[in-house]
């Protein structure tokens, strides 16, 4: 996100993190809060926990005395199994490569003693809003969002463990179609997510938008949200996120 403050105020954003806060059980010690970036969440877990680890890839800077934080990778946490009563991961596994997610779950699944709570995009088109990297020149899901889920992926990723709530959060009907995506990078995805702080998923570089845009692009692309907006009248609504709470037997 270009700007967390403004997007943590959003009230869909509250209604996402009130779902989390409402599942999490709040009779335990620890929790691990995988993926805390800003320390939001982090602090607001201090209300129903004693002692509260926050890790990202860049060691998060939380200010609070009942946080400690570090830098980890999730597809290997520096912990022993069983460490915390909780785990919290959130926003986190659709970035994940595909050929880490497993692992990824397996390691969530081992520090947790008791219970680990995941929240993901529900069903996401990740066609929509893309990118086109004008470094590599390659196209890029929306926020990096890499990974599609629903219950099923969900449950089969996490087998070892059993499935206690699940709760969807919010609704879009963010969906397109194939001839509106061939159209939309066809005009170059002029319209993409390049205020996103994640980078371009291919070689690393900072997304940028193109500063000139062709007028035949411009009317290639009009075309394409055209026919999504003619698409939008007959297609259902999804939930925004899935949050599924699994304890551990």
């Amino acid at each position: 996100m270009s700007n967390l403050k403004t997007y943590r105020e959003n009230p869909i954003e509250q209604q996402r993190i009130k779902s989390l806060m409402d599942l999490l059980p709040k009779n335990g010690a620890t929790i691990l809060d995988v993926g805390a970036r800003d320390g939001y969440i982090s602090i607001a877990l201090t209300s129903f926990f004693e002692f509260v680890t926050a890790i990202d890839l860049k060691e998060p800077c939380i200010l609070n005395e009942k946080v400690s934080c570090m830098k980890g990778d999730i597809t290997s946490l520096n912990f022993p199994d069983n460490s915390f009563d909780v785990v919290l991961c959130a926003e986190v596994l659709e970035h994940i490569q595909p050929n880490f997610l497993e692992k990824a779950c397996q390691e969530l699944t081992r520090v947790t003693k008791r219970f680990l709570l995941i929240g993901v995009p529900y069903k996401e088109d990740t066609r929509v809003g893309r990118t086109t990297c004008y470094n590599c020149g390659k196209k890029n899901p929306q926020w990096a969002h890499i990974n599609k889920f629903d219950e099923n992926i969900l449950k089969n990723l996490f087998k070892n463990l059993t499935c206690e709530k699940i709760e969807y959060v919010s609704e879009n009907n963010s969906k397109t179609n194939f001839i509106s995506t061939f159209f939309m990078d066809l005009g170059g995805n002029i319209y993409g997510t390049y205020l996103q702080e994640e980078p371009c998923i291919y070689c690393g570089n900072k997304l940028k938008a193109p500063i000139k845009i062709n007028p035949l692009k411009k009317i290639i692309t009009k075309l394409a949200i055209y026919l999504n907006r003619i698409q939008a009248n007959f297609i259902s609504t999804n939930p925004n996120w899935i949050h599924i709470l699994f304890r551990k037997t």
